[in-house]
């Protein structure tokens, strides 16, 4: 049998007036640079900690576009293998904006942020298929609250 090790990571997905936040990832990151993603990033919480899934994605949504977030809800998980070769679990998180206007904080991550509606992510050719499915998961589960 084969054992395997995740890195855990979490995406924030925030949706503000029917317009979803993505980022356009820095051309200096390991994963996937310069393509469009939801912000997010590993898990880095000591073993014993709690609520490691809501506290990432309160760190990394301030972090990356300095926006505080309240209540950060479950919405789907998959797993994928990194650029690197490094095995991931994906939490997809549908995250309350609270405060703040989105910007590039961490522009060593973030080259440029985006607001698009779920008309305007359908319609565009740049966003990779599965961001476009993870749209589709949290639009039904939206319609679904």
């Amino acid at each position: 049998m084969e054992e395997y090790g995740y890195v855990v990571n979490v995406d924030g997905v925030v949706v503000q007036n029917d317009e979803y936040l993505f980022i356009e990832r820095g051309p200096e990151e390991d994963h996937a640079s310069g393509s469009l993603a939801f912000p997010g990033g590993k898990i880095e919480q000591p073993p014993g900690g709690n609520d490691p899934i809501e506290k990432t994605a309160i760190r990394e949504l301030d972090e990356e576009v300095g926006i505080e977030i309240g209540d950060v809800e479950y919405v789907l998980s998959t797993t994928f293998e990194a650029d690197d070769g490094t095995q991931c679990i994906n939490i997809v998180t549908l995250c309350e904006h609270v405060n703040g206007e989105a910007y590039p904080r961490a522009s060593d991550e973030v080259a440029a942020i985006h607001w698009f509606s779920y008309k305007e992510v359908k319609e565009r050719d740049d966003i990779p298929s599965y961001i476009e499915r993870f749209v589709d998961i949290v639009e039904n589960f939206r319609k679904s609250d």
